[in-house]
């Protein structure tokens, strides 16, 4: 049975004020949960979970001490959800704390301006396909620990270290890192050879990469464009530009 004050706390945890001060965060539905479950880097604080769910997969963890699993009805779910269809299972986490991030010997990613949750969530699960470790967000990006967001990344964000800072600030600090940005004058990815240290620059959708960020970039590239769309989707456009950056 779950308490009205529980109902409360959870419910305040949809805004970035509330997640921050508590440094945790909501994820939701059996495959999030299980692999956030199976990753070291993510603590559970608390799980709410229908019989179904518990039936399935609470043998491991029946007399887990690190965590609470409280059994609610399907109804009571449906109060705490941040979907629109609740699926078994909602978990609070901490945040993961990673060391500083090393550039180094890495491709990784620079986010300018992303506010969409659906876009950064995908973004994330992108990266963690290629094996991108580390996304650098500015402070204007969506918070990619948004129950949407999170909800995006199918668990992706488990796996991918991320940091919100000044962008032009850091590009400065990390050089000679060499920065390419998309950009929709650059030159073409198809004359690039695979990079192994490098940060790929993606700024939001309608207004491009800021220009004091852009003045920091040593490169731009695109994709080139033979039909007629005005621009791509920043998820799409980065797993496309991804796909040929990345060495196999």
């Amino acid at each position: 049975m779950i308490t009205k004050l529980q109902v409360k706390y959870i419910q305040s945890l949809g805004q970035k004020k509330f997640r921050d001060e508590e440094a945790v965060f909501i994820a939701e539905g059996p495959r999030i949960i299980n692999e956030l479950l199976g990753t070291s880097a993510m603590t559970p604080v608390a799980i709410y979970a229908t019989g179904t769910w518990m039936q399935e997969n609470m043998r491991a963890d029946k007399n887990n001490p690190l965590f609470q699993v409280t059994e609610v009805k399907a109804a009571e779910l449906e109060r705490l959800s941040f979907l629109q269809t609740p699926n078994e299972v909602l978990g609070i986490f901490k945040k993961p704390v990673h060391a500083a991030l090393d550039f180094s010997n890495a491709l990784s990613l620079m986010l300018d301006g992303i506010q969409d949750p659906g876009n950064l969530g995908t973004i994330i699960r992108i990266a963690d396909w290629f094996g991108i470790a580390n996304i650098v967000c500015s402070k204007d990006c969506a918070d990619a620990f948004a129950p949407k967001v999170v909800q995006a990344t199918m668990g992706s964000i488990a796996r991918v270290k991320l940091l919100y800072t000044d962008l032009p600030a850091l590009a400065k600090k990390i050089e000679p890192i060499q920065l390419y940005a998309a950009t929709l004058d650059g030159r073409s990815i198809h004359r690039l050879q695979p990079i192994k240290e490098a940060v790929l620059v993606t700024g939001n959708e309608s207004k491009g990469i800021s220009t004091a960020l852009l003045d920091c970039c040593q490169h731009r590239i695109t994709i080139p464009r033979l039909g007629q769309a005005e621009s791509l989707n920043a998820a799409v456009a980065t797993g496309i530009i991804l796909s040929h950056l990345v060495g196999y």
